[in-house]
C-alpha cells in the first residue's frame, strides 16, 4: 500500500504501523521551529533564507512549503485568524530595553531587544482579583468573532483533499490552567487553590466556557475531515508536578475532562485529542486517559522519571500516542555533536516506533541556537530508521 501523509498519520494514531513514522515540524504551536533556527537551516540546505513569524510571542516560524517538501513533513497546521475586534490587545512596540505587547486576554508579554529569542510574561491582569464578580466583570475576548473562522474550512480542505496531508486544528489560546495562572500570577493562583477555591472555579469555568464556544464553532466550520485537535496545559516542572496529583484531580482535572468530552461529542468523525503537557508528568497519565486524551506531547525525556521511553511504550503504548519525544531538545539537540544527536534519536525511535502510536516531532519549538547540522542529523536518523 502506498500511503499518503494523511493515511500515514491516521494509521499511526490508530496504534498501527504505516509505511514509515509520520514526521511533524510546525503542525502545532508547540512542535515548530524558531525563526532564527529555520533561517539557518534553510541557508544550510541552500534554500531561500526568507522566513516569516507565525507566532510573535514564541517567535515560532511558519515552516513554509519549501521546507515541508524538502524534509517530507506529513502534517500542517490550521489555526484561527486574529479576531476582527482588537479589544484590549495592543502592540506596544519598543519600551525601554524590551519589545512589549498586550494580548487579547490582557496579559503583557515582553522580549529583550538584545539577545531576545521569545516573549516572556510580565503583566498578569487578574493579579488583584479576589471575588467571583471580579472574574465576571473582566473584559474577556469573544471566542465567536467571525474573523477567527473565516479561512478555516478552505485551508483544511486544501490540505486534506489537494495536498493529501493531515492537519492539526489549532486552539484560539493556550491551555485553561496555564492561562489562568498567567492571568493571576503563579503565586496567587497556587495560594488561591488552597485559600480561595471559589475564585479558582470562577476563572476555570470562564475559560472552559470560552474554549467550548470556540471549539463548537471551529469543529462545525471544518467539518468531518478533522483528525487531530490541539489542547494544552503544562502540568509538570522539571522534577515533578506543579501541584499534588490530588489537588490537580480536585480542582483542574474536571475542567480538562469536560472539555475533552465536549470536543469529542461535537465532532462529525473520530477525532484525536492532542494534549501538550510539559514536564515530569508520568503520574498524570491514567487521569488523562480517563479524561479522553489520545496524544501526549511532547514527552520531555530529560525531566525526572521521563527518560525510559521503552517503559512508557510497554505500559501506555496501546492507549496513547507520543507526539514528540524524538530527541532531548534541552541538551542533546542544541549542544550535542551530530553523532550524539543520531545516537539519542535512534534510541527514541527504537523505543517508541513499534506498533505505531508515534509521531516524530521536536520536543517543543526548536530554539534559535540549535545548529542546522544537528537538525539534519536528527532528520537523517529518521530517514534511516523510521521505515516499518
Amino acid at each position: 500500500m502506498k500511503y499518503t501523509s494523511f493515511e500515514r498519520v491516521k494509521t499511526a494514531l490508530a496504534h498501527k504501523e504505516p509505511d514509515r513514522i509520520p514526521f511533524d515540524i510546525g503542525g502545532t504551536m508547540v512542535t515548530g521551529i524558531n525563526v532564527n533556527a529555520l533561517r539557518n537551516l534553510q541557508k544550510h540546505l541552500g534554500l531561500s533564507e526568507d522566513v516569516s513569524i507565525r507566532d510573535k510571542i514564541t517567535q515560532m516560524a511558519d515552516t513554509g512549503d519549501e521546507i515541508i517538501e524538502k524534509l517530507k513533513i506529513d502534517i500542517k497546521n490550521v489555526s484561527p485568524e486574529h479576531p476582527s475586534k482588537q479589544g484590549i490587545a495592543r502592540d506596544l512596540g519598543l519600551q525601554g530595553h524590551h519589545y512589549r505587547l498586550i494580548d487579547e486576554f490582557g496579559m503583557g508579554w515582553q522580549m529583550p531587544v538584545d539577545g531576545g529569542l521569545y516573549y516572556d510574561l510580565y503583566h498578569s491582569p487578574l493579579k488583584d482579583a479576589q471575588t467571583v464578580k471580579d472574574i465576571e466583570d473582566y473584559p474577556w475576548p469573544d471566542p465567536l468573532d467571525p474573523a477567527r473562522f473565516a479561512n478555516l474550512k478552505s485551508k483544511a480542505d486544501h490540505i486534506v483533499y489537494n495536498e493529501k496531508k493531515a492537519y492539526v486544528l489549532g486552539r484560539m489560546s493556550a491551555g485553561m490552567w496555564e492561562h489562568a495562572m498567567w492571568m493571576t500570577g503563579y503565586e496567587k493562583f497556587f495560594s488561591d487553590m488552597i485559600m480561595n477555591e471559589k475564585l479558582i472555579h470562577a476563572i476555570m469555568s470562564k475559560l472552559l466556557e470560552i474554549k467550548m464556544q470556540y471549539w463548537k464553532k471551529a469543529l462545525e466550520t471544518v467539518g468531518e475531515n478533522v483528525l487531530v485537535v490541539s489542547t494544552a496545559d503544562d502540568l509538570g516542572s522539571q522534577r515533578g508536578l506543579l501541584v499534588s496529583l490530588q489537588l490537580y484531580k480536585k480542582l483542574i482535572w474536571p475542567y480538562h475532562k469536560r472539555l475533552f468530552q465536549f470536543i469529542k461529542q461535537k465532532t462529525k468523525s473520530k477525532v484525536y485529542i492532542f494534549f501538550h503537557n510539559d514536564g515530569a508528568i508520568w503520574e498524570t497519565l491514567p487521569l488523562l486517559i480517563e479524561a479522553g486524551v489520545d496524544i501526549i506531547n511532547p514527552w520531555q525525556v530529560n525531566c525526572a522519571g521521563m527518560d525510559d521511553t521503552r517503559k512508557f511504550k510497554k505500559e501506555y503504548g496501546k492507549d496513547l500516542t507520543i507526539w514528540g519525544g524524538s530527541c532531548d531538545t534541552q541538551h542533546v539537540l542544541p549542544f550535542g555533536t551530530p553523532q550524539e544527536v543520531r545516537d539519542e534519536t535512534r534510541r527514541r525511535i527504537e523505543d517508541l516506533a513499534p506498533g505505531g502510536s508515534f509521531i516524530f516531532a521536536p520536543i517543543h519549538v526548536i530554539q534559535g541556537g540549535v545548529p542546522p547540522e544537528n537538525i539534519m542529523s536528527w532528520w537523517e536518523t529518521l530517514q534511516e530508521y523510521g521505515a516499518y
